[in-house]
């Protein structure tokens, strides 16, 4: 991993504070995550203290400390799906699954992500798995969906 972390770096020629957002971007982009390695890495080559990376990575919703699950679940939580039991959605999600958002299965195999709103209001709720969408789902879905694509990833 170290090997595609200083890759990355040197792609950014003259990497300085400027680079950061985009080298941070690069890395979860290669890595699925920024890595306890990745930020160290950043800091010697930027000459910048670990904590102020933490705190410009952890500004932005869009990163990640943790490896995703082989199955990435995003749950819409905007306001449609509110309305049309979405809290129930995520409830089902974390019992079946036991974990909460923002976790990984301790075998790798899920992880959720709650997000503000998917785009598709009109077809809630919605969850994606991968980017694939469903649509219209009950929390009783759920189990069903979830056991699909354990039997998928043992077809792989």
């Amino acid at each position: 991993m170290a090997d595609k972390i200083d890759i990355i770096i040197k792609k950014h020629l003259n990497v300085q504070r400027d680079t950061l957002l985009p080298l941070l971007q690069d890395i979860q982009t290669e890595l699925g995550y920024l890595s306890e390695e990745a930020i160290n890495r950043i800091s010697v080559s930027l000459n910048l203290p670990t904590s102020k990376i933490y705190g410009v990575a952890t500004f932005y919703d869009q990163f990640r400390f943790e490896p995703q699950g082989r199955f990435h679940i995003q749950i819409c939580h905007g306001t449609a799906c509110h309305i049309n039991n979405g809290g129930r959605i995520i409830q089902e999600a974390e019992r079946l699954l036991k974990i909460k958002e923002g976790q990984t299965t301790r075998d790798g195999m899920f992880s959720i992500e709650i997000v503000n709103c998917m785009g598709a209001c009109g077809l809630s709720p919605v969850i994606a798995i991968n980017d694939k969408y469903y649509h219209g789902i009950e929390p009783g879905d759920l189990k069903e969906i979830f056991e699909k694509c354990k039997d998928n990833s043992t077809a792989v």
